[in-house]
């Protein structure tokens, strides 16, 4: 049926996913025998393996020597609402969104904490809303890097230093392959199965100063639960940042954050990490751009993730379909690719426009990146003759 013949060679790990990611380039459960299994987290060994996952993180980021880091429960769900439920309120608060996530954390803040004075900078899949209307006297919260529209800041350069208000950004799906300006950053969260492979389940939360500062003088009117609290008597509790963990984490997922660190360490740092995110995106970008079918899903170039790399199917034939045609249209493609075991769970996310959504951070290597491009074409052949049969 396919006006096409498959490619000879295929992706020697076809894992694309945007979340769980897939594994370092190497990666095997012997790299996890020293876990500690069996032992407290609150024993020496356990303590220091996540003071040693804490440090790692620093070194690697590059996060400065007056941020708090904390490793906290519930992936970056918990940690974007821990630091949600524990800072607003204070102040008027700008929500920026411009994809599901971000529309999830307005949600939250308008309709979960009801807070009184919230303003919303929106944009529609593949657009950045109006940066320069934010108020950074007020508080704002933003996603780095729109993980289901792979649409990103291009920098920190809309924030002021200067800002009255603290800046509250989720990360997720940004650290580790792109540079967050932190001078500009009060709360970063993010969780390990995005950029490094790591296992779900545990967030981390990295407060600036200013943030310990808030957190110290300023009670929210609500209850906070357990897992949300960081402060005692009015004083941050130093110890979730020593490794102090506020629930039992998994101890075998710690030791394979410590794993994909140090791999990053290996590589170069976060040099290295930022340059093989830069190169597979480069390989998608230029397969795009020569297609003629496919296109990115986020307009401005300077804006394009290099991790969640979302694209549009543009072929003149399926954009002619109703929505729920190209939504089966591209299902029907990454049926397809899935069967023949070339890439797996590169699917559009549920709550964005029909497409393909390919995982491009540093765990990819561009070689299998390169040997899918053209599997892509042979799915969109064959998609396309079957609905040219069907007509």
């Amino acid at each position: 049926m396919s006006t096409l013949p498959k490619p000879a060679n295929r992706p020697a790990n076809p894992q694309f996913s945007s979340g769980p990611c897939t594994k370092r380039p190497g990666w095997s459960l012997d790299a996890l025998s020293d876990a500690a299994l069996g032992r407290s987290h609150r024993a020496a060994i356990g303590k220091e393996k996540l003071a040693r996952a804490i440090d790692l993180t620093r070194e690697v980021l590059q996060v400065p020597a007056d941020y708090r880091i904390g490793i906290v429960p519930a992936s970056d769900t918990g940690a974007m609402e821990m630091a949600m439920w524990s800072l607003l309120g204070e102040r008027g608060v700008d929500m920026v969104a411009w994809e599901s996530f971000g529309a999830g954390w307005v949600t939250d803040v308008a309709k979960q904490l009801k807070l009184a004075d919230v303003r919303r900078f929106e944009a529609g899949y593949g657009e950045l809303p109006d940066l320069s209307a934010i108020d950074f006297d007020r508080d704002v919260v933003f996603t780095w890097n729109g993980t289901t529209s792979g649409v990103r800041v291009p920098n920190g350069d809309f924030i002021p230093a200067d800002r009255k208000g603290l800046t509250i950004c989720d990360a997720t799906s940004a650290a580790f392959a792109q540079r967050l300006a932190f001078d500009k950053l009060d709360v970063v969260t993010f969780s390990w199965q995005k950029v490094l492979g790591g296992e779900g389940g545990h967030g981390m939360i990295i407060l600036s100063p200013r943030a310990v500062e808030r957190l110290e003088s300023y009670a929210p009117a609500w209850p906070l639960p357990k897992i949300f609290r960081m402060t005692k008597g009015g004083k941050l509790i130093e110890g979730i940042f020593k490794g102090e963990t506020i629930n039992t984490p998994s101890m075998l997922c710690v030791e394979d954050y410590i794993d994909a660190l140090e791999w990053a360490q290996s590589i170069g740092g976060l040099d290295g990490l930022v340059a093989r995110a830069d190169a597979n995106f480069a390989a998608i970008d230029a397969f795009v751009e020569k297609s003629g079918w496919l296109a990115n899903l986020a307009k401005a170039p300077e804006t394009r993730s290099n991790t969640s790399v979302c694209l549009s199917i543009v072929d003149p034939e399926v954009t002619a379909l109703d929505a729920a045609g190209q939504a089966a249209f591209a299902k029907g493609m990454v049926s397809l690719l899935g069967k023949e075991g070339v890439a797996q769970d590169i699917g559009h996310y549920r709550d964005a426009p029909p497409g393909l959504r390919i995982w491009a951070g540093a765990t990819v290597e561009t070689s299998d990146l390169e040997a899918l491009m053209p599997w892509l074409d042979w799915a969109f052949a064959t998609q396309k003759a079957a609905l040219k049969a069907a007509a």
